[in-house]
């Protein structure tokens, strides 16, 4: 029998088989709303306390529903990314007890791969 080389960083030792202690819980979502610039994106609050972030050419859209999104079983987070004639745009949704620290590294990503036209 042939054992598979194990992959840097991979540990097979019992300790890094040991249960681990996640972060659970909503967290401060001002981890997402302070990567955003009024130079560069509008922010609305509307009446029932939903936050909408926007970018001002309106391909980005992210919405914060800490009551859950009208419509959806839970939906908290909504980030929107409008395509072009010829390549899809994407959307990505997290639940609304989803951290804001994973939220906020997502848009952060999303972030990184706009350039300014």
């Amino acid at each position: 029998m042939t054992v598979a080389p194990v992959s840097p960083g991979f540990s097979t030792t019992v300790e890094a088989l040991r249960r681990r202690e996640w972060q659970l819980g909503p967290g401060e979502p001002t981890l997402v709303m302070d990567q955003f610039t009024a130079e560069d994106f509008h922010l609305v609050v509307d009446d029932r306390g939903d936050v909408h972030v926007s970018s001002k050419d309106g391909r980005f859209y992210l919405g914060w529903f800490p009551l859950g999104r009208p419509g959806t079983d839970g939906e908290g987070w909504k980030i929107a990314v409008t395509g072009t004639a010829k390549v899809r745009g994407y959307g990505i949704s997290f639940d609304v007890e989803t951290p804001a620290m994973v939220v906020a590294a997502a848009v952060a990503c999303v972030l990184e791969t706009s350039r300014r036209v």
